[in-house]
């Protein structure tokens, strides 16, 4: 997953198969752990771009 695009795809995916019993809920828990875990990465980026008046191109954000 290199964008936020692809980690909502990913969780859509992830929602389909919990509900088809296809995917554990603990293996799901672990991937959706993991997705918050860059995600907070990509906030704490923000934070200090925002701090330090910057305007960051993080390639992870863009949608296509």
């Amino acid at each position: 997953m290199k964008t936020m695009k692809e980690v909502r795809e990913k969780l859509v995916e992830l929602s389909g198969k919990l509900e088809s019993g296809t995917m554990e809920l603990k293996i799901v828990g672990e991937i959706h752990n993991g997705i918050g875990k860059i995600i907070n990465t990509v906030r704490t980026q923000l934070e200090y771009s925002k701090l330090r008046k910057e305007k960051p191109q993080i390639d992870f954000m863009k949608c296509h």
